[in-house]
């Protein structure tokens, strides 16, 4: 029997703004030839207020989290009136737009497709969301593990999902080191679990009576899954407790990075060392002065951090923290800790604390994307506690990056072991579709005040 079709919830998103684009087009198709005072073509139409409309909606579409599944509980898409108020609002924004851009249309007919564009969405949205809710949305897992992994609590919690919905569930799991596991054990249950994920430090060390099963449940349409895999699709993240092998992780540094990303890199911290360091001169007076009044004391913060290959370099930052804020030794700052002053809270607020971190990047001991920097003190306690940490100084670190943009602020052992994985998949996948995710993730971040 064939298996129902199931979309990733990256597919989701494609088609989901596929679709919405395909409605915006339809709607401004209609707008153009019914709504302009001299009836111009559509090849007359605004391009500039199109392309600035279509830009405007997608942000605010991002900011208001209309393509993010993993936060919906149900199958089903639920037409909230917090979702039909997100959705007037998206297009009563990029209508705004194209209305500034050219205001020749035709008042009643511009009012109709003014009223009607979040509702035609809306239910489109509406049928979407039913269509792949009427397919199952759990599927039952087998998780097969060898002996040598230590973490079948977490990595079971991580197929059922940790922060998103992953659609899966564990209904069995066994040991393929288990002298009492069977065959006959596994073809019991097979018939209930449509996907099996296998987690082993070494492909070669699973059983031949196992690895039979596993080719005979492929014939059969089973979905077999290496947990690596599954992690690294699922969460766009390196599971370091699945590594045992250190020159296996070390292949992670993707040293095949072409020319097309190199000169990318170059435009990207070239543009935006002039942009960020002309808002950094623009911003050093203010926050000078609001030192003066609220924040009494030095205006930069100076501190050496680990860059590549481990070699310590300066880094700079307007200081948000009172003045003998290590007076007691190095310590981690947290999300709302109590040496930040209330000046420094608001610089943090707005990251206006990062941007003398430009003179880094000049330098050229840093760059706008890569691993966070971390000083040499923590490092060698991470180090220490958890695997490859050092393998992160394989490229430069960066002002933003993978790890920022996906987790939330750091502070304890836990968070850094997880901003690893992080770290390592971006080493590992680093492109430039991932830097421009990672920039627009970032741009939203500082323009909404978004913590990560």
């Amino acid at each position: 029997m064939p298996r129902p079709f199931i979309p990733s919830s990256f597919e989701k998103r494609v088609m989901l703004l596929a679709g919405d684009l395909v409605m915006i087009i339809a709607l401004l198709l209609v707008l153009v030839n019914q709504a302009k005072e001299h009836g111009f073509g559509v090849l007359k139409f605004n391009v500039g207020a199109l392309v600035i409309g279509i830009l405007a909606y997608l942000s605010l579409a991002y900011y208001l989290g209309f393509y993010t599944f993993d936060k919906i509980s149900k199958g089903k898409y639920s037409p909230s009136l917090a979702n039909i108020l997100k959705t007037f609002s998206v297009f009563t924004v990029f209508v705004l737009i194209l209305w500034l851009f050219d205001n020749s249309f035709r008042r009643i007919p511009w009012g109709y497709i003014f009223l009607s564009t979040p509702v035609i969405i809306g239910l489109w949205r509406y049928f979407f969301g039913n269509l792949f809710g009427i397919a199952p949305q759990t599927r039952n897992v087998l998780y097969l593990y060898d002996d040598n992994i230590t973490s079948i609590k977490e990595d079971i919690h991580a197929i059922q999902g940790r922060e998103l919905k992953t659609n899966y569930k564990v209904k069995h799991s066994y040991s393929i080191d288990d002298v009492a596991l069977s065959a006959s054990g596994l073809l019991a249950t097979e018939n209930r679990t449509p996907t099996w994920i296998v987690n082993t430090n070494s492909r070669s060390i699973v059983p031949d009576t196992i690895e039979r099963e596993i080719f005979s449940a492929i014939s059969r349409g089973k979905d077999i899954i290496y947990f690596n895999t599954f992690y690294e699709n699922t969460y766009e993240a390196l599971p370091i407790n699945s590594y045992d092998n250190f020159h296996e992780i070390l292949q992670i540094n993707n040293t095949k990075i072409g020319l097309p990303h190199k000169i990318f890199s170059f435009a990207v911290n070239f543009n935006l060392s002039v942009l960020v360091g002309l808002v950094c001169v623009l911003a050093t007076p203010f926050v000078f002065t609001g030192n003066l009044f609220f924040n009494k004391g030095p205006l930069f913060y100076v501190q050496k951090r680990v860059g590549r290959y481990g070699k310590e370099f300066k880094i700079y930052k307007f200081r948000s923290m009172v003045t003998d804020a290590e007076k007691a030794g190095a310590k981690m700052a947290t999300k709302n800790d109590s040496r930040i002053t209330p000046f420094g809270r608001i610089l943090r607020t707005f990251r206006i604390d990062e941007l003398p971190q430009i003179i880094s990047v000049i330098k050229g001991d840093m760059k706008f994307i890569g691993p966070r920097p971390e000083r040499k003190v923590f490092v060698s306690q991470l180090n220490q506690m958890l695997p490859f940490y050092n393998v992160r100084h394989l490229i430069p670190p960066g002002i933003t990056g993978w790890a920022q943009v996906k987790y939330k602020y750091g502070e304890n052992m836990e968070d850094s072991m997880r901003k690893l994985e992080y770290d390592l998949y971006y080493i590992k996948n680093r492109s430039i579709t991932l830097d421009l995710r990672i920039i627009f993730k970032t741009i939203t971040t500082v323009l909404f005040s978004k913590g990560v």
